[in-house]
């Protein structure tokens, strides 16, 4: 089994480690914190023995062979890079970096140290997203999407308190688009390829970053329309049309009901096949094949794959954070 350490002691830190213990591929060893009280409050329920606060003796800890990262965006890039030049592979929570810049970098340390650098895309590992991406070929000629991903956070009751933070702070990368929007910019990249034209309305707060906006993604033939935010609340489904039908989906982050309308007979089709309980399930399990196998044929086509859309959406984002004048600490 893969020695997984954990860096992040939230709750989608817990979700990562419960799906990879489910794969029976992972086994967590070790979990780092800025505080060895921290690390240890986390990982008491995992049997953990091993915590602590210094990056450089977690990364060169010979007990620890794959670390997912979950800290807060600004601080993926320095960790990573510390990680993988020990011969740690990496599973960075989404956005992986802040910006094209960073990504080029750690590509770099990655190949140089030989280990994997996997971006924490949940969703495109999930069947149902490969069933939405086989009935696109059904729809005959596409003429454009809608993907709604709008969730009200609590942590916006402390901005309007007058606080600032980590994900709506400019200084960690915060805001909408990198925390909900990213989700939406990866189907549809996923889906559709790349865009040729980007816009971001983006609807600023007062600690600068985008509270919420609606995004454009321009192809030669379609547009796809992303509405993302953390300051609303939103229940519409997703869609995307085409000549011969529409595909109507409850989400794009984790797809749990799949309808093919007909264009012409109204006639309703369900594709869904029915979720894990745990939607991280799919990646834990895909992210350890490869791990495990990594000079398969097969296995190298699907890693080169993951990273060449990993790029492809932190060049969109940054596109979409020029469009909008939204500017990190780390740019």
């Amino acid at each position: 089994m893969i020695k997984l350490g954990v860096i992040g002691t939230n709750w989608i830190t817990d979700a990562f480690i419960s799906a990879a213990l489910e794969t029976k591929k992972w086994t967590l060893t070790a979990v780092y914190s800025r505080t060895i009280e921290k690390a240890q409050d986390f990982g008491a329920k995992y049997q953990v023995s091993i915590f602590l606060d210094d990056i450089e003796k977690f990364a060169e800890h010979p007990e620890i062979e794959a670390v997912y990262i979950a800290s807060p965006n600004s601080l993926h890039f320095e960790q990573a890079i510390t990680l993988m030049e020990a011969g740690k592979h990496v599973i960075i929570e989404k956005p992986m970096f802040s910006n094209p810049a960073e990504w080029a970098q750690a590509v770099k340390v990655a190949k140089e140290n030989q280990v994997l650098m996997l971006e924490a895309a949940r969703h495109i590992h999930e069947p149902n997203f490969q069933i939405v991406k086989e009935q696109i070929k059904q729809l005959g000629t596409i003429e454009g999407a809608t993907f709604t991903y709008m969730k009200y956070s609590s942590r916006y009751d402390q901005v309007l308190a007058g606080a600032e933070p980590n994900i709506f702070s400019l200084h960690y990368s915060g805001g909408a688009l990198s925390d909900l929007g990213v989700y939406s910019v990866y189907a549809a990249l996923g889906w559709f390829g790349m865009p040729e034209k980007v816009h971001y309305f983006a609807h600023k707060i007062q600690t600068g970053v985008d509270g919420m906006g609606t995004i454009i993604l321009r192809y030669p033939q379609f547009d796809v329309t992303l509405l993302t935010g953390k300051i609303v609340q939103s229940y519409l489904p997703s869609e995307i049309y085409g000549q011969q039908g529409t595909i109507v989906m409850d989400a794009v982050n984790a797809i749990t009901q799949i309808t093919t309308i007909d264009t012409k007979t109204g006639k309703e089709v369900s594709h869904a096949k029915p979720a894990k309980e745990n939607p991280m399930y799919h990646e834990a399990m895909a992210f350890a094949e490869v791990i495990n196998n990594p000079t398969l044929p097969d296995h190298q086509a699907k890693y080169e794959e993951w990273l060449q859309l990993s790029k492809n959406v932190n060049q969109v984002l940054k596109a979409l954070r020029e469009d909008a004048a939204i500017v990190f600490d780390a740019d």
